[in-house]
């Protein structure tokens, strides 16, 4: 997650990567009972997805 993140400026897809990581780090924290890791990750994810989908968009 932490290279991803570290990555994102060089290519729109490791910012994809790194909400995938981050839903991944989502799930497992609910699967632990974490849930405060849990929507703490997932609310990372969603702005890494709409970061990733604005950044498709501004290239078109």
């Amino acid at each position: 997650m932490l290279l991803f993140y570290a990555l994102e400026r060089r290519s729109r897809w490791y910012t994809l990567a790194f909400a995938g990581a981050c839903a991944l780090g989502s799930a497992y924290g609910f699967l632990q009972g974490a849930w405060p890791f849990g929507i703490v990750e997932a609310v990372w994810s969603f702005v890494a997805v709409r970061r990733w989908w604005q950044a498709v968009e501004s290239s078109h």
